[in-house]
């Protein structure tokens, strides 16, 4: 199944799942964002820096097919973990995305094999991907700039705290 056809699909499976308008054509209403768990409880990194951002999961492929899809900003110390059953290439790319993004890709301990800093969004088609041609395990994005900020570089760890090991919904 083609990107766009995967995309299209994810975000009209969720728009039913969850009663968001579906998105796409001029005039839609992008997919109502849930709520980033506090600090304390939840999924979340630590990172090098020692900051500790809370993490939206996306596990399922509707989920990571729409990730940071239609958002205008995100909280601050907050991003989405993408965690996928095998470690190989997990290639993305910016279409619909409106905020520059710093993508990391981990291995299942999360030392970081590759990172795509301030990687912009896609305004017009055909749409770049990103990603490295070795494996990955998951993959976190979090605002522009702030990998620098918080010291994550290839060969770091980031210590994954309160989520899965495997892509799976559990």
């Amino acid at each position: 199944m083609s990107a766009r056809l995967l995309a299209a699909a994810a975000i009209a499976a969720l728009a039913s799942a969850c009663g968001a308008a579906s998105g796409g054509g001029a005039g839609a209403t992008a997919p109502t964002p849930t709520a980033a768990p506090t600090a304390a409880a939840g999924p979340r990194a630590a990172m090098p820096s020692g900051a500790v951002y809370r993490l939206e999961l996306a596990l399922t492929p509707e989920q990571q097919a729409l990730g940071l899809m239609y958002r205008e900003s995100l909280p601050h110390n907050a991003g989405m973990l993408f965690v996928f059953d095998a470690s190989e290439p997990h290639h993305f790319w910016m279409k619909n995305t409106m905020i520059p993004l710093d993508m990391i890709w981990m291995d299942e301990s999360g030392k970081v094999v590759y990172v795509s800093a301030n990687t912009p969004p896609c305004k017009a088609e055909p749409c770049a991907t990103y990603g490295p041609d070795g494996p990955a395990r998951q993959v976190l994005e979090i605002a522009g700039g702030m990998a620098a900020k918080e010291n994550v570089t290839v060969g770091a760890t980031l210590k994954l705290m309160d989520t899965p090991r495997s892509g799976s919904p559990q």
